[in-house]
């Protein structure tokens, strides 16, 4: 069985971290660098850096920041963001990327998903899906959850695996940033329905959100950011607790 990993998420725009909540209301988190230090030294488990504004403002990722963050890293580093060609994945792993995120850009061209596969292996292939629900149903928004598309987001996950991804990162917009817990039904269903590994995020606000994520789901990962951002926990204390109850943490 896989080990649960605890992933730290820096939300960039303009070069700062950010976050909101349900995707909106943007605030200052801090230097991403910096936090990237600290989490390499707080015990994270791997670290996520998404450009959230890359696809909507039509631009590449900040290549010479994530060299700046990678720099720091000894931990998996996965970048994300107006990626949408072999050369950005090929300039982000040279930059010291470990692994790649995709969103819209799979959405939009879904064969891109098994080009970089092919090119650069599954292990690498992180398909990022952004999840909302509505009319009794959960579908997949894009370009940073401004966009709602017509694919269901189970389906999508499914064809993401079949084309190549090596892992699912989702997140439930509903749950991002409120603090109120993981979105155990959607995270369970599409972790139940994939062989990949699955990245649960949105909505955590304490332990025992990990904890019900990791005992409810078939997730590996789960993702927050404000909460640590904002030192309401600390990444070796969540570890901590989450083993002492049998739970199998890197």
């Amino acid at each position: 069985m896989l080990k649960k990993r605890i992933i730290p998420c820096l939300d960039i725009k303009d070069g700062t971290t950010v976050k909101g909540i349900n995707f909106k209301g943007l605030r200052n988190a801090g230097n991403p660098i910096d936090l990237a230090k600290q989490y390499e030294s707080d015990g994270a488990d791997e670290l996520i850096f998404l450009d959230i504004t890359a696809t909507i403002e039509k631009r590449k990722t900040f290549v010479e920041l994530v060299k700046n963050i990678a720099k720091e890293l000894s931990i998996p580093f996965t970048v994300g963001g107006g990626i949408s060609t072999v050369e950005d994945v090929r300039k982000l792993l040279q930059a010291g990327a470990d692994k790649i995120s995709i969103n819209s850009s799979a959405v939009k061209n879904p064969n891109l998903i098994s080009q970089l596969a092919k090119e650069f292996g599954n292990q690498c292939i992180v398909v990022a899906i952004d999840t909302k629900f509505s009319n009794n149903s959960d579908w997949v928004y894009i370009k940073g959850g401004r966009e709602k598309t017509e694919l269901n987001t189970l389906e999508w996950a499914k064809k993401a695996e079949e084309l190549g991804a090596g892992e699912l990162l989702l997140t439930s917009m509903d749950g991002d940033g409120t603090k109120k817990g993981f979105d155990i039904r959607i995270t369970k269903s599409i972790s139940e329905n994939v062989n990949i590994p699955v990245i649960a995020s949105g909505g955590a606000g304490n332990t025992g959100d990990f904890e019900n994520i990791f005992n409810e789901t078939k997730a590996t990962g789960a993702l927050a950011a404000s909460i640590f951002h904002f030192g309401e926990i600390k990444i070796l204390d969540l570890k901590r607790e989450l083993k002492s109850k049998n739970l199998a943490i890197r």
